[in-house]
Parts: C-alpha cells; sequence; structure tokens
C-alpha cells in the first residue's frame, strides 16, 4: 500500500484556487481534484478496510461537497481542512449501518518477499486479516488516529488539527488504541515482525 507524504503547500494558493472554483473554474477544480484526489481515497480505502467501492464512494462525497459548497476560508491549512472532511464523510457513511473493518494492509511489507513458502503466504494473510479485523473493531475515536499516525504519517499536531482536539487527547487516543490492540493481538506475539 502507497502511503502519501504531506507537501509544503500555500493557503493562498489553496484560496486562490477557491476563488477560481468559485468563479467556474473547471481547470481550478481539475487541479484540486488531481493534486487531493489519492489522499481522500487513501484515508477512506484504510478506513473501510480496502473496500475500494465504500473508498471511491467516499472520495467522490468528499470532492462533490467540496465543489458544491466551496466553503474552504482558509483559516486552517487546505490537507487538514481537507483531511476532517474526509474523516467526517468516512465517519457519516460508517453511520449509515454500513459494516467496515479496519485499516487494509497495515502489516503488508511494501516489496515482497524473496522465496516465501506458500504456507508461510497463507499464515501472513491470516495474521494480516486477522489484525484488520482488530482494528476494525476499534472505536473510530481510536482508529482514525491510528490512520493517521501510521498509515498518512501524520504527526500528532496534524492529527490534533484533523481531529480538532489537543495533542495530549491524540497521545492518549493512541495509546489507548495500542493498549486494544496488543490485548487482542496477544497470540500473536512473535509471529509479526
Amino acid at each position: 500500500m502507497e502511503s502519501i507524504s504531506l507537501v509544503p503547500e500555500s493557503t493562498n494558493q489553496h484560496s486562490d484556487l477557491f476563488d477560481e472554483c468559485r468563479r467556474g473554474s473547471r481547470e481550478a477544480m481539475r487541479s484540486i481534484f488531481t493534486t487531493h484526489q489519492r489522499r481522500v481515497y487513501s484515508i477512506a480505502l484504510n478506513f473501510f478496510g480496502g473496500d475500494a467501492d465504500k473508498a471511491a464512494d467516499v472520495t467522490q462525497q468528499v470532492f462533490l461537497k467540496i465543489f458544491t459548497k466551496l466553503n474552504f476560508r482558509g483559516d486552517a491549512e487546505f490537507t487538514t481542512w481537507l483531511y476532517r472532511s474526509t474523516v467526517n464523510a468516512c465517519i457519516d457513511e460508517a453511520r449509515k449501518g454500513r459494516r467496515f473493518f479496519g485499516l487494509a494492509d497495515l502489516f503488508k511489507a511494501d516489496e515482497p518477499v524473496a522465496r516465501v513458502s506458500p504456507d508461510e503466504q497463507i499464515r501472513s494473510r491470516e495474521i494480516t486479516r486477522e489484525v484488520q479485523v482488530v482494528l476494525g473493531s476499534l472505536k473510530p475515536k481510536y482508529r482514525i488516529p491510528l490512520l493517521l499516525k501510521y498509515v498518512e504519517e501524520l504527526s500528532y499536531q496534524q492529527i490534533a488539527d484533523v481531529l480538532n482536539c489537543s495533542i495530549g487527547t491524540v497521545s492518549s487516543r493512541l495509546s489507548r488504541g495500542h493498549r486494544i490492540l496488543a490485548a487482542k493481538l496477544q497470540h500473536l506475539k512473535g509471529e509479526v515482525s
């Protein structure tokens, strides 16, 4: 799975693009979409345990809302606002009663392991699935900080900005999430490197 790194951005640049969008510029909309689509999709994909259809639906909902409401005011960095909008859209989608699991591919290696036996491959998939199920069972208040920290690689401050809470709250939720995961996955100790 590919993670998206944050690139320095200018709030003024995005404010200017939104001004162009308000004037009906399709090119400005295309620029915002192509620049940020992968971030939104990545968060949604991981939130819904690798369900590409749900991730695509949420991505579409986020950008549809962005372009119909055009309510970015420039009070925060654009990516912070975008992450917050995406997280809210994921939570709204989950509240509709649809079942979701966890973060897909969190423990998969970025590069294929050479000459792994079929039994080891099967066991690796079983462990990955088990971890996904346990992550999916976490309350969103623990799952989302874990997603933003380990998949999106955001700092504690960035997570606090996205979730509109203090760094202490982020730290507490990550710590609690880690403890829950450790307790529920204790039987895998020694199998996950």
